[in-house]
């Protein structure tokens, strides 16, 4: 969850998709600059300071620090998120995957008209409704898998 409000892109799929979004509505070239990675520090340095290359990279660094503070707003202002933990690993990717597949394959699961995601160059995430391009409409969770959530919820503290 840390990495989803560290100010990388690089370090986060889901930051870098919002940042696509928000790019791709305001019809912002610098979408293609924001698929990159980075320019590496080690890279960086190689470059003399008074060449144009270092000073397009100075620029490109500022307006990614711009950009990954727009993400930073939207995440703290539109998203909020549960978390519980589940200690085994591979029940733990299986069950993301497995609540991933229902929302997306859900049919009443549908976006608000104005949610930015529907802005996002990647057609996966404007039909699924979903900040996401993988484990979309794969196994949804069954009775069992419903119950046994249902407990680790409740056994977190969680309501339900």
């Amino acid at each position: 969850m840390k990495e989803h409000l560290n100010e990388n892109k690089d370090r986060s799929i889901f930051r870098k998709n919002i940042g696509r979004a928000l790019l791709n509505k305001d019809n912002d070239p610098f979408i293609e600059q924001w698929n990159k990675n980075n320019l590496t520090k080690k890279n960086e340095k190689a470059l003399d300071s008074n060449s144009v290359e270092f000073i397009k990279q100075k620029e490109i660094k500022e307006k990614v620090k711009e950009i990954e503070k727009r993400v930073t707003k939207y995440i703290i202002d539109n998203i909020s998120f549960v978390t519980f933990q589940i200690d085994d690993k591979d029940k733990r990717l299986e069950l993301e995957s497995k609540i991933i597949s229902t929302v997306s394959c859900c049919d009443e699961c549908k976006p608000f008209p104005n949610w930015l995601g529907l802005s996002s160059p990647k057609e996966k995430i404007r039909k699924s409704g979903l900040w996401l391009v993988n484990e979309l409409c794969k196994t949804p969770l069954s009775e069992s898998d419903l119950k046994e959530l249902k407990n680790i919820l409740e056994n977190a503290g969680y309501n339900i």
